[in-house]
């Protein structure tokens, strides 16, 4: 996720903002938790959203958004990827997320992950299509959105990442 939150901060200063962020690894190279706070408007002074006033949150699987509710209110968008990736220790996975998600929050788009992995031309750029359904629910521009994708993605890749961008920008959600 590290490079989806570089390109949601950019497109943010791109469009003029005061742009904060804040990244935690953790064991990320062995499976673990990355996540990422970003904070933007007109003058930011920390990048820690406070419990319950995060206006998205964006979650590859389940039991990581059940993970970060506390930084949600019953009016944060919630978009959360169905994948579900058994936790060290468990044997198997706990039944009802899904469920408890849908009571929780009444703003909650869920993508089916098998179906959005389909739609793409590589899943190796699923995050920049995870930012196309995101800035569908942010007020910044497709210019801003351009210019930060082209400057942070690897050289050569700038098209394919913009098409990656677009497909999630257009992908029907639950």
């Amino acid at each position: 996720m590290t490079l989806s939150s570089d390109i949601l901060s950019r497109a943010a200063l791109n469009e003029g903002f005061d742009v904060k962020k804040s990244e935690i690894h953790g064991m990320s190279q062995r499976g673990g938790s990355v996540f990422s706070h970003i904070r933007y408007g007109g003058k930011v002074f920390s990048p820690v959203i406070p419990d319950g006033e995060a206006d998205i949150l964006l979650s590859l699987e389940e039991m990581e958004t059940l993970r970060w509710t506390s930084f949600a209110s019953p009016d944060t968008q919630v978009i959360c990827m169905n994948d579900q990736i058994l936790p060290l220790g468990l044997e198997t996975y706990p039944e009802g997320i899904g469920k408890a998600l849908k009571k929780s929050f009444k703003k909650l788009s869920i993508i089916d992950a098998a179906s959005f992995r389909k739609s793409l031309e590589n899943p190796k750029i699923m995050n920049v299509a995870l930012l196309g359904i995101v800035s569908n629910y942010l007020e910044i521009s497709a210019s801003a959105w351009k210019r930060a994708i082209e400057s942070s993605v690897p050289k050569g890749t700038e098209k394919l990442n913009l098409r990656a961008f677009e497909t999630g920008k257009k992908y029907p959600l639950e």
